[in-house]
C-alpha cells in the first residue's frame, strides 16, 4: 500500500512540473510576442493596451469626448459601406483599433503609416487615418484575402483594388475608367518590391488602380465592373492558382505575392513621399 501511494505521489509531481513548465513557456511566448510584435498583441487583446470598446469590433483609446466617438463611428460606417457596396456583401469582420493620438498609436505598435492591415485579420488606424478613404483601403485588404481563402495575388493588384474600393481621389480620376495615370507596364508583384518602388514614386498607386479598374471593366460607370469583380474574387477556392497570360488580362492569383511580414505596413503611405507630409 505505501508503494502505491508513493507511485501516485511521484506521478502527480511529474504532472505538476510538466504543467508549470508549459505555463511558463506560454507566458514567455506571450511576452515575446508583445515585445517583438506589439501590433499583433494589441489586435489580440486591445484592452491590454488601454483601448476600450466603442461598439462591436471597434476599439479606441479611452476618454474620447462624445463628438469624437460619433466621428469614429461615422467613419467606420462609411468605410464599411464602401467595401460592402463594391463586393456586394462581406466575408470578413475584422476588429478595428482606432488611435486619435500619436502616443496611443505608438503604444499599439504603429509607425508613420496612416493605417495598417495586421495579418490580414485586423485594422489599425493612426490619428491621420481616421477617415473613410484610409479605413476602407485597409478593410479592402482584409476582405480580399478573406475571399481568396489562401490563394495569392500580386501586391500591385492588392493595392490597386484597395485604392479603387476606397475611391481615393489622390489616385483616381473622377470620370471615365478612373485612370488618373495611364499604365500598361509591369508593376511590382512582391511586398518588398512594392514598398521600395512606391516610396520612390507614390503615383505607383495610381498606376495599379488604373490596371485594376480596367480589369474590372469600368467604362465610366462606378457599378459596371462590380459584378464581374465580385464573381471572380468571390469564387476563389483554397489553393486556387489560375495564372494569367499577362498582367493586364486578369487578377494574377499567384504572381509573386509574398506573405506580409509582421508589423510591416502594407500601405505605401507608411513612408511619406519626398516633399509631402504623411497627412
Amino acid at each position: 500500500m505505501p508503494v502505491i501511494r508513493q507511485e501516485g505521489s511521484r506521478r502527480r509531481k511529474r504532472w505538476w512540473i510538466a504543467g508549470t513548465v508549459t505555463a511558463g513557456l506560454l507566458v514567455a511566448a506571450v511576452a515575446l510576442t508583445a515585445i517583438a510584435f506589439p501590433s499583433v498583441a494589441a489586435t489580440i487583446c486591445p484592452g491590454c493596451y488601454g483601448l476600450e470598446r466603442l461598439q462591436p469590433g471597434v476599439y479606441a483609446e479611452p476618454g474620447l469626448p462624445p463628438a469624437r466617438r460619433r466621428q469614429v463611428a461615422a467613419v467606420i460606417e462609411q468605410a464599411n459601406k464602401r467595401v460592402r457596396d463594391f463586393f456586394g456583401d462581406r466575408k470578413s469582420s475584422p476588429d478595428i483599433l482606432v488611435c486619435l493620438s500619436d502616443d496611443c498609436y505608438r503604444r499599439i505598435g504603429g509607425g508613420r503609416e496612416r493605417g495598417i492591415a495586421v495579418l490580414n485579420r485586423s485594422v489599425m488606424l493612426s490619428p491621420r487615418g481616421v477617415d473613410p478613404v484610409i479605413t476602407s483601403h485597409e478593410l479592402t485588404h482584409v476582405e480580399l484575402h478573406a475571399r481568396l481563402n489562401g490563394a495569392e495575388v500580386p501586391q500591385w493588384f492588392d493595392e490597386g483594388l484597395a485604392v479603387l474600393v476606397s475611391d481615393d481621389p489622390r489616385y483616381l480620376a473622377t470620370s471615365g475608367d478612373r485612370c488618373l495615370l495611364d499604365s500598361r507596364r509591369a508593376l511590382p508583384a512582391t511586398l518588398d518590391d512594392w514598398l521600395r518602388a512606391a516610396s520612390a514614386d507614390p503615383q505607383l498607386y495610381a498606376e495599379a488602380a488604373c490596371q485594376v479598374s480596367r480589369w474590372t471593366g469600368l467604362p465610366g460607370h462606378p457599378d459596371a465592373g462590380r459584378s464581374r469583380n465580385h464573381r471572380v474574387i468571390g469564387r476563389q477556392e483554397p489553393g486556387s492558382r489560375s495564372r494569367p497570360r499577362n498582367q493586364r488580362q486578369g487578377p494574377p492569383s499567384v504572381a509573386g505575392r509574398c506573405q506580409r511580414p509582421l508589423n510591416r505596413p502594407r500601405d505605401r503611405r507608411a513612408v511619406p513621399p519626398p516633399g509631402r507630409g504623411s497627412g
